[in-house]
């Protein structure tokens, strides 16, 4: 029996591409390594060409730590970072644990209210016509404009601080969300009339899926306020937190601790924005 090999232009026609071609899932896979790789050597040189710039600002500058000073200090923070010897000789593990939780506290209360409100402003020309003035009159105000305001009410440090969290992270919410809610396709709108959506049903169906994008990019702005405006507050009064770590560490003469805290607050601050990236290429998918 003779068997009979298919030339590659029979081979080309059963398999729908060149015989010589690798799998295309072989490719794929290989571009993701390549762009993961040249990713991490960008980043190395960004990170190289910073701590030069670092060693050189700090060479001029005698009272500024150098970046061996800096690391260094930083692994000791990192040695035993949830040590607590008093309520104000805590572990830098346990500052930044105090500090996320007003900020998910303030945030969450942000998201809750913010929300529905952009839905209702997305939703409604009179809604909007107004709180949007509103909204833009009290969005410019610094953060720490609010504080004095949340101490009067609430007499309590801590809960000024959620205050002043809530109020500063609650507009990139509302904003966003009453921008998807206030685009939602004329077709779409038309589909639901058709099928003559209640209400809930159209909000269920139409305008949340059509707007969750847009929330989770609000919602990722407001994160990234809310964790900067922690720090500042709990600069300005605070027992506890990595703002009171940063400015007891400043009182103290201790700047390459500073620099250690500095290092930490942006490390954490791109966790939290990584994981709202990745929750709005799943909602946008």
């Amino acid at each position: 029996m003779t068997i009979v090999h298919p030339t590659p232009t029979e081979a080309e026609e059963l398999s729908g591409r060149p015989a010589t071609d690798p799998p295309p899932a072989k490719v794929k896979g290989s571009g993701r390594v390549i762009r993961f790789v040249a990713g991490i050597g960008w980043a190395s040189v960004g990170l190289a060409a910073f701590v030069a710039l670092w060693a050189l600002v700090a060479r001029s500058a005698p009272d500024l730590p150098t970046p061996g000073e800096g690391f260094t200090a930083l692994r000791e923070l990192l040695r035993y970072p949830f040590y607590d010897l008093g309520p104000n000789d805590k572990g830098i593990g346990r500052q930044l644990g105090v500090s996320l939780v007003k900020v998910f506290t303030g945030f969450a209360m942000a998201t809750v209210i913010g929300v529905p409100l952009g839905f209702l402003m997305g939703g409604s020309r009179r809604a909007w016509a107004a709180v949007n003035p509103i909204v833009q009159i009290l969005r410019p105000v610094s953060p720490l404009a609010w504080f004095p305001i949340g101490l009067v009410v609430l007499k309590d440090v801590r809960s000024a601080a959620v205050f002043v969290i809530f109020v500063t992270s609650l507009w990139p919410t509302v904003i966003n969300t009453a921008a998807g809610a206030a685009s939602v396709p004329v077709d779409q709108r038309n589909v639901a009339r058709v099928f003559n959506l209640s209400r809930v049903a159209y909000i269920r169906h139409v305008v949340i899926p059509h707007s969750l994008p847009s929330i989770i990019t609000g919602m990722r702005l407001s994160m990234g306020i809310a964790w900067m405006v922690i720090v500042a507050a709990e600069m300005l009064a605070g027992n506890t937190g990595i703002g009171y770590f940063v400015w007891n560490s400043y009182n103290g003469g201790s700047l390459s601790y500073v620099v250690s805290a500095i290092v930490l607050i942006g490390t954490v601050g791109v966790a939290l924005d990584t994981v709202f990236m990745r929750l709005a290429r799943k909602a946008a998918a």
